[in-house]
């Protein structure tokens, strides 16, 4: 595994980590004033969805394997989606003064992000069946060698 990609995981532990802090800890979720009451029945999956990206990026610093990695951003596209339908449920937002319908473009981000989650799930579930099957590829890092064709072409004396 290559340096910058177990960089990368562990700036996304990193950001969640912190993510988790601003919302439960300081400055809190209250800070947003678009934010109501209602937010407090979605900070629980909410929570639970940056955790659960923590911890799944902290496997990969482990393994990134093709099946490993499906699998891990498998659950953590599954649970965003979760969180996804249970902030359209609770929808706790409010634009009391605002001129421009900020509502209804949160409502089409939601469903945007919706339909891109449930294709990610699609992806990552064939993904996954597809590298415990043997048809994922070489490994993130791998780099293959070439054909038996290419090894032949590009042997001194051959054109």
């Amino acid at each position: 595994m290559s340096p910058t990609r177990k960089f990368g995981y562990a700036l996304a532990v990193v950001i969640n980590a912190a993510i988790l802090y601003a919302i439960n800890v300081w400055p809190g979720w209250q800070a947003l004033p678009f934010l109501t009451d209602d937010t407090r029945l979605v900070l629980d999956i909410v929570d639970i969805s940056l955790v659960a990206g923590m911890i799944v990026n902290a496997v990969f610093l482990v393994s990134d394997r093709t099946w490993v990695k499906a699998l891990g951003d498998l659950v953590t596209v599954a649970i965003g989606l979760a969180v996804l339908v249970r902030i359209w449920q609770v929808f706790p937002f409010d634009f009391p003064d605002a001129s421009f319908d900020w509502a209804l473009l949160v409502r089409v981000v939601l469903v945007i992000a919706m339909v891109g989650s449930a294709i990610g799930i699609v992806v990552q579930f064939v993904t996954l069946i597809r590298s415990l099957l043997g048809y994922g590829g070489p490994p993130p890092n791998h780099r293959a060698d070439p054909s038996p064709a290419r090894r032949r072409f590009n042997q001194p004396g051959r054109g």
